[in-house]
């Protein structure tokens, strides 16, 4: 009942349905004793509004109290049964009573003739409405169950991805802080002032990467500033081997990206690209926004033999960027990559937001 109750709307209808009812017996009472209409209607409407509560609370609690699946349905029939002719028989005293309060009243339009065919018709009409309620409160618990149950289970689909999402986006190459480590320590002897500056870059880089785990989204500029700390570093390691250019386009640093995101394929680049080249190379960052979508690239120099970006740690990060993207976007996000002469980019397209509920 208090599924049923818990709208307006839904009490609304309730009442309503049990008003229809209750006027149709008043016009089966009235053609089949020839009585007059509203005699029967003042017979048969307050008592089968009071009818909707007793059968009503009476079926909610015991459907509760007795959910289909838990209990032999022939119990549950059974229970139900006694249920409805108990307060069938229930229902024929207080129509009884109310009958004889109306005739006490003496006015022509008030009371009736109760008969024995027309009691039996009671109790009859009782069962059947007490089963038509226990029926619509077993649909009303069951559709609440399925309802909780599938709510129930969207969430912890959430909550796996969000694990997941949280799980593929703190996966940094270890190497990266190894590498950085036995440089900080070289130079410590040969170039202390590079030494120190690499440790605050490095300092700086996670810093602001825990500070991003915080964060479902954060927009590109916030990305690019993790990307720059990131880039200092190596470019200490590499020196004059390593260049960088951006061409962060107008708006596209005000868009959303899960954080991290770019930084897998900016460090593929330094791997497997600038690393294995002895004259180094340009790391080329671009973004631009177009119209709902924002277009994101990194393309970097390679060998002639593409051995590296064959190699394992290569497939690792792309494949890490591109579950994010399919758990944050579905199909609207998509990654692409590839070589072109002795360049390999990467592209990324996502839907291009700056709010959390998008554009």
């Amino acid at each position: 009942m208090q599924e049923i109750s818990a709208t307006r709307r839904a009490t609304v209808i309730y009442l309503l349905v049990w008003l229809f009812l209750g006027c149709a017996l008043g016009g089966v009472i009235s053609l089949a004793s020839e009585t007059p209409l509203a005699n029967a209607m003042l017979f048969a409407i307050p008592m089968n509004l009071w009818y909707a509560f007793a059968a009503g609370y009476s079926a909610y609690y015991l459907c509760r109290a007795n959910p289909l699946g838990t209990r032999p349905a022939p119990a549950i029939a059974l229970m139900l049964s006694v249920a409805a002719v108990v307060l069938g028989f229930l229902w024929l005293i207080i129509g009884n009573l109310w009958n004889a309060l109306c005739l006490l009243l003496g006015a022509a339009w008030s009371g009736i003739v109760i008969t024995p065919q027309l009691s039996v018709l009671v109790v009859v009409l009782g069962v059947l409405l007490y089963g038509f309620a226990a029926a619509l409160h077993y649909l009303v618990i069951e559709f609440v169950r399925a309802k909780n149950a599938e709510q129930r289970e969207l969430e912890s689909l959430l909550m796996a991805q969000e694990a997941e999402l949280r799980m593929l986006r703190t996966q940094i190459d270890p190497h990266f802080l190894f590498n950085s480590l036995n440089s900080i320590s070289a130079l410590t002897s040969q170039d202390p002032k590079a030494a120190r500056r690499m440790t605050l870059e490095l300092a700086s880089f996670f810093r602001q990467s825990l500070g991003m785990e915080a964060h479902k989204k954060v927009t590109l500029g916030e990305e690019m500033v993790l990307i720059r700390h990131f880039l200092s570093i190596e470019q200490v390691r590499f020196g004059e081997r390593l260049k960088v250019e951006e061409d962060i386009g107008d708006g596209a640093a005000e868009c959303l990206v899960p954080p991290m995101i770019i930084q897998p394929l900016v460090e593929n680049a330094v791997k497997h690209g600038i690393c294995n080249m002895p004259e180094g190379g340009t790391i080329r960052i671009t973004a631009r926004r177009a119209g709902t979508m924002l277009h994101i690239g990194v393309a970097n120099p390679v060998d002639e033999d593409m051995s590296s970006v064959r190699g394992d740690g290569h497939g690792i990060g792309l494949s890490n960027v591109r579950q994010r993207l399919s758990g944050a976007y579905k199909h609207e996000a998509g990654i692409q990559w590839g070589r072109q002469q002795n360049s390999f980019g990467v592209d990324i397209t996502m839907p291009a937001q700056t709010s959390e509920q998008g554009d």
